[in-house]
């Protein structure tokens, strides 16, 4: 476990410190928008081949195609025969869940936002572009998914009335419709084993899950020296460090091994960890979760659009 001596001695109590981010709500919700944006700018939704009756786009003729799709008119006159996709109008149903735990309210000196700050951005801004596509977005226990465009209106409006009922993970047992999918943002700071057990609950019942593990920079740096006081939120529990930079080495080691754990323990099941850092941009992080759910990730990594964002790739800053 990775002890939570980051966040420093606060005055706040844990309902004060929700109720200063509820109050930043708003704030939070036009930067979502403006993330949302600029990564729809340059991706069309999660649209894909499939039944449907919406035409897509031409691709070439490859083989095992069957001459019936091949479409005659816009192949005349050209030495390449092309087949008309249609795109696939069958929406999924992602569910979102936001870790608002004392713990993410951390926020050092090295990144102008708060993890539980940049969580709130990608989740509001990967369901505005999920609900653009059409999908089905909710909350669990809170909004049953449905295709709908004020999904983030209604996100919004759910934290700041139950911003407390948000301070954790979800439960093993919590309940979610089979063969969907759910995204979960949160600094996974909790023991390997009592992830494992959420992990392999949800995924119990068919769900495909992606974990988005965000952090401080100064979690992955340790950059204190001298006598330092650190605080876990969690617990309050406070231990003083004669020599803050003594422990350096060997909590990278417990944080390495840690992160290690999280990804080895999600992808057993088929899920993909990712991994953010708050001092960089959040448009890396939702480009990079929204192609992996888009099924276009290889083809941007290929291209050089989208690096550095997988778990794998992501480390220290």
């Amino acid at each position: 476990m990775i002890p939570r001596f980051l966040s420093r001695s606060q005055s706040q109590s844990p309902e004060e410190a929700a109720q200063e981010l509820a109050d930043k709500l708003p704030a939070l919700l036009m930067e979502a928008r403006r993330v949302a944006m600029t990564v729809a700018q340059g991706v069309h939704g999660r649209r894909r081949a499939g039944p449907g009756e919406t035409f897509w786009q031409f691709r070439n003729f490859a083989a095992g195609d069957s001459a019936g799709v091949i479409d005659w008119r816009r192949s005349a006159g050209s030495d390449t025969l092309y087949v008309r996709e249609r795109e696939w109008e069958a929406a999924h149903t992602v569910w979102i869940w936001v870790d608002l735990s004392p713990s993410m309210n951390f926020r050092s000196n090295l990144s102008s936002s708060s993890k539980a700050e940049r969580a709130i951005i990608l989740a509001l801004a990967l369901a505005s572009l999920l609900s653009d596509a059409g999908e089905r977005v909710g909350l669990p226990g809170h909004i049953e998914p449905k295709s709908r465009r004020n999904i983030t209106a209604l996100m919004l409006e759910t934290f700041a009335r139950a911003i407390l009922g948000f301070s954790g993970l979800p439960s093993a047992s919590t309940r979610l419709s089979n063969h969907s999918e759910i995204v979960i943002f949160s600094d996974f700071l909790e023991p390997g084993e009592e992830l494992g057990r959420i992990f392999n609950g949800l995924a119990r019942q068919s769900v495909r899950g992606h974990v988005m593990q965000i952090l401080d920079p100064a979690e992955e740096s340790l950059p204190y020296r001298g006598r330092v006081e650190f605080v876990d939120e969690e617990k309050g529990t406070r231990f003083t460090a004669e020599r803050a930079e003594t422990f350096k080495e060997e909590y990278t080691a417990r944080l390495t091994a840690h992160k290690a754990d999280i990804a080895q323990r999600a992808s057993a099941l088929g899920w993909t960890p990712f991994i953010h850092h708050t001092d960089r941009p959040a448009v890396e992080a939702l480009l990079a979760l929204h192609m992996h759910l888009s099924g276009l990730e290889k083809a941007f990594r290929s291209k050089g659009i989208l690096k550095g964002q997988s778990y794998e790739q992501a480390g220290p800053q």
